[in-house]
């Protein structure tokens, strides 16, 4: 087995080239594509992706989108909604004006909260970091405050995105977000509710996460409408 391993290791030693490949240079590469869009144009093709995915999409101000929230809340029949509450979207939610809803603040601790979490809470809420226009796709950056549990478990998953905060491109967000400098444990992408399809390619929405993902759009005033 030695002789073997020495032989293979050998020829790959020797086929080794003599200077290392040059990276490529991904800003040639997405610069054209990255070109100067208007936040407008930004929210379109965000929009038009994302639903494109069965995602809900409602614009609000940066002073009524907790009062959309509570709304949406009641259409949708949500008598249990999980949130961060030591984050700055978290602080803004008032529990007078979820009628019918009773907000539940995430304790840091998943094991005590498991069989409410899985069997009990109808929505979780979470911030996003920004979205990319390109693939119509939300980022949501995990924290101590605010964990994946918040958008992976409940049957509800409501998104609050910043219209400034989406980018032309994967690239974009990555370059714009300095994500080389430090990433979380888990970066999520997300496009749509979660979805899982047979061996005969039936669609199913909702097999392994979210049935239903709403966003809540701040900051288009003036840009879109």
């Amino acid at each position: 087995m030695s002789a073997t391993r020495d032989r293979i290791l050998a020829r790959l030693r020797a086929s080794r080239p003599a200077q290392p490949l040059a990276l490529p240079v991904l800003d040639a590469h997405y610069t054209p594509r990255a070109r100067n869009e208007t936040v407008a144009e930004r929210v379109a093709r965000f929009r038009a992706g994302i639903e494109s995915f069965h995602a809900e999409v409602h614009l609000a101000s940066e002073g009524d989108w907790p009062a959309l929230l509570a709304g949406l809340c009641a259409n949708k029949g949500v008598q249990s909604l999980l949130y961060g509450a030591d984050t700055p979207a978290g602080r803004r939610l008032d529990a007078s004006a979820f009628a019918g809803t009773t907000l539940r603040p995430w304790a840091g601790e998943i094991e005590g909260l498991k069989a409410d979490l899985f069997h009990r809470v109808d929505a979780g809420f979470t911030q996003t970091l920004g979205a990319i226009a390109e693939t119509g796709t939300l980022i949501v950056w995990p924290s101590e405050a605010e964990p994946r549990t918040l958008s992976l478990v409940p049957p509800i998953h409501f998104a609050l995105l910043d219209a400034r905060a989406i980018h032309p491109t994967f690239f974009d967000a990555m370059r714009a977000g300095n994500w080389a400098a430090g990433l979380p444990t888990n970066a999520l992408l997300i496009s749509g509710p979660s979805k899982t399809a047979d061996i005969q390619q039936t669609l199913a929405y909702g097999a392994h996460g979210p049935k239903e993902l709403v966003v809540i759009m701040i900051n288009t005033e003036g840009d879109v409408q």
